[in-house]
């Protein structure tokens, strides 16, 4: 395959957003962090690809509040 695509390849972003959030609604917290989980290993598992797993991994993990660098200690 190839490197991670970060630009949106949805021909309408906001349905795609909406449908995933419409997938979310009436679940709790847990139930939403599993269903969230569910939904990362299935694309994950369908792009097939370590190297782009682990770029969307670290991104993902780089975008967090308070995200300190894998290593630090500080």
């Amino acid at each position: 395959m190839g490197a991670l695509m970060t630009a949106s390849r949805f021909e309408n972003p906001d349905a795609a957003y909406e449908a995933f959030a419409a997938a979310q609604h009436g679940l709790d917290a847990e139930a939403s962090a599993l269903f969230n989980a569910r939904v990362a290993l299935l694309l994950a598992n369908h792009i097939g690809d370590l190297s782009v797993l682990r770029e969307a991994l670290e991104l993902a993990r780089a975008a967090l509040p308070f995200h300190r660098p894998h290593g630090s200690s500080n």
